[in-house]
């Protein structure tokens, strides 16, 4: 329950498909800029231990009703993390279409500019975890630009994104992080190993 030191490449393709997604279309981010200082924070959560046990669910199915409650004061653990804490990044993303549609690219690029501008989402951005929710905002052309920090540093492996060539077993695939003044270049998915 450690963060990376920066936020992963698939933590920004998330926030990106928060705003929009289509079958469509994928993003391929390209770049991780780090705008603050990078802090940590040790946080104790609590968190459930257990899940309702699927036979429970298919025998209230076929029963038509059934025990189906988890007691959250029996099942409770105490876990510690070590978060990141007051970040910023400016994150870059390419829209790239998936050829399973014939829609011109500029109608999704488009798409995306007129909702991340109004601060539409299709669901809540986050890092990482749900409950660590993120603000974002559209930069344009007119958005004074805030430098990155001027650190320098080898991140070490860091999750690239998940392979879903076979849907039912999706392999992590990994990059060597490096950081030259505050950015990331991020590595084509193909170039990350598993």
């Amino acid at each position: 329950r450690v963060s990376y030191d920066v936020m992963t490449p698939s933590a920004a393709r998330a926030i990106f498909e928060a705003i929009l997604w289509k079958p469509q279309m994928r993003w391929r981010v390209s770049r991780i800029e780090v705008l603050k200082p990078i802090r940590w924070v040790n946080l104790r959560r609590n968190e459930v231990s257990a899940v309702v046990s699927t036979r429970n669910v298919q025998q209230a199915m076929n029963a038509g009703s059934g025990m189906l409650a988890l007691y959250i004061e029996d099942e409770r653990q105490q876990r510690a993390g070590y978060f990141l804490r007051d970040v910023a990044y400016r994150i870059h993303a390419e829209l790239l279409l998936t050829g399973k549609g014939s829609d011109p690219l500029i109608k999704y690029t488009e798409m995306f500019a007129r909702r991340a501008s109004k601060g539409q989402c299709v669901n809540q951005p986050y890092l990482g975890c749900r409950e660590f929710s993120a603000d974002v905002r559209l930069v344009t052309v007119d958005t004074p630009l805030a430098t990155p920090i001027a650190d320098t540093r080898e991140l070490g492996w860091m999750l690239h994104d998940l392979d879903y060539t076979h849907p039912s077993d999706p392999q992590p695939r990994f990059f060597r992080a490096q950081m030259n003044a505050g950015v990331i270049e991020v590595p084509l998915f193909e170039e990350a190993v598993g």
